[in-house]
């Protein structure tokens, strides 16, 4: 039972950010409890709002990463817009954004220009390279960063160009460091009464995710270059993929007790007692003598017969799961990974939740994503814009709101 506020309650969050990186950022900080006002610009709001896949004109892809957030579509470009942005930063705690270094500073929205209204606030930049270095001025998505980083160069097939990793692991990891600054910031701020500047890039979260690649490098004098391996890593045998008979598996006996108990059940005593493989270097110098054996053993077998006997014996294994697995699999649902929610256009629907657990409060989310423009009128007049204010404004599409909205406040 939830005991305590959220741990970020009180905490006003404005979100002028688009796509992936900055809103998965914001989602997450809604999440922890943070008041978040999704910033739009009129007529399209989000380009995330374009990204399939779309039910009822409604896109999936907007709806997981905004949820929680209330919604503004304001044109800045009017001097009526911009004095309201303003407003609402002078009591906000943090402004997060990702367009491209310099982009904001034009509309009058740049960390100095922003930090001038309010001294405390926390501005968090997300970018593809960052506000510093030769490449600052480039664009760039996720895609470039993991193709810049070295980490799409170590997966695929060998001789084969490397396929794309199907999961934005560059904007979500960019994201998940962006919550970790801004948290960080806020608590420096309660010691020097000040925000600051967080300068996040893709392509510093991609260079820093390398476990081994840079080590491998530098301590080799520049001689090592991580390969493509496919299946498997030649360093860490086993531990890799492995078919059966209906599907894929993948196994992790990398260490010598697993790798021990993997043994006696693909070879019996025999093969554990091999004192050959007792040791890493020994396993990765026969490698391929291992990894057919392995390889033997499970393509003879379903995948449920190799888990099983896996599970047995204690070694890490898993079935390469497709998504319609993952969303019946009861650990997902013991844990609270999928969440359903009422949306006022789509109904019920179910959406990934965010990976946080505290012990005496409840991060399940409590709105869904916002129609465009669906808070315009609340947060203009919590602002202290007058109700006439208001209506001028919507008149002269200085406030814009889609037309879901405006059959919602008729119900």
């Amino acid at each position: 039972m939830a005991t305590q506020p959220l741990p970020l309650a009180g905490i006003r969050v404005v979100d002028y950010s688009h796509f992936l990186a900055g809103p998965y950022l914001s989602r997450c900080l809604a999440g922890l409890g943070a008041e978040v006002i999704k910033v739009e610009r009129p007529v399209a709001g989000d380009a995330g709002r374009h990204h399939p896949y779309f039910k009822d004109g409604q896109s999936g892809y907007f709806l997981q990463q905004n949820m929680g957030k209330q919604g503004l579509c304001v044109n800045l470009k009017d001097a009526r817009g911009l004095k309201l942005l303003h407003e609402l930063v002078r009591g906000a705690d943090v402004f997060v954004e990702n367009y491209r270094p310099g982009a904001l500073e034009k509309l009058g929205l740049g960390y100095r220009q922003l930090s001038e209204l309010n001294p405390r606030l926390v501005y968090c930049s997300v970018s593809a390279y960052g506000h510093t270095g030769p490449d600052a001025a480039r664009p760039g998505f996720g895609l470039i960063a993991e193709a810049k980083s070295g980490a799409m160069a170590m997966v695929g097939v060998p001789g084969e160009p490397p396929p794309l990793f199907r999961m934005p692991i560059a904007d979500m990891y960019a994201g998940i460091h962006g919550v970790a600054a801004v948290c960080a910031a806020l608590v420096g701020r309660a010691t020097s009464g000040r925000g600051q500047h967080i300068d996040t890039a893709l392509y510093d979260c991609m260079v820093g995710m390398h476990d081994f690649a840079v080590q491998c490098y530098t301590l080799s004098g520049g001689t090592e270059l991580p390969q493509q391996t496919g299946y498997d890593l030649p360093h860490s045998t086993v531990y890799g993929v492995f078919p059966a008979r209906d599907g894929n598996l993948v196994i992790a006996a990398q260490v010598d007790d697993a790798w021990k108990r993997l043994a006696k059940a693909v070879g019996g005593d025999a093969l554990a007692a091999d004192a050959r493989f007792h040791r890493p270097e020994g396993r990765n110098a026969n490698r391929e003598e291992i990894l057919g054996l392995v390889k033997a053993w499970t393509r003879a077998r379903s995948i449920k017969e190799c888990t099983a006997a896996l599970d047995a014996a204690e070694v890490p294994c898993a079935p390469v799961q497709n998504i319609d697995a993952v969303m019946a699999d009861p650990q997902i649902a013991a844990r609270g990974m999928i969440v359903e929610q009422d949306h006022p256009v789509l109904g019920k629907v179910k959406l990934a939740n965010i990976p946080f657990r505290f012990s005496d409060c409840d991060v399940t989310p409590r709105t869904v994503a916002p129609l465009l423009g669906q808070h315009n009128r609340e947060i203009a007049a919590g602002l202290g814009f007058s109700a006439a204010d208001i209506e001028a404004m919507e008149k002269d599409g200085v406030l814009y709101a889609e037309e879901a909205v405006g059959r919602l406040a008729a119900r």
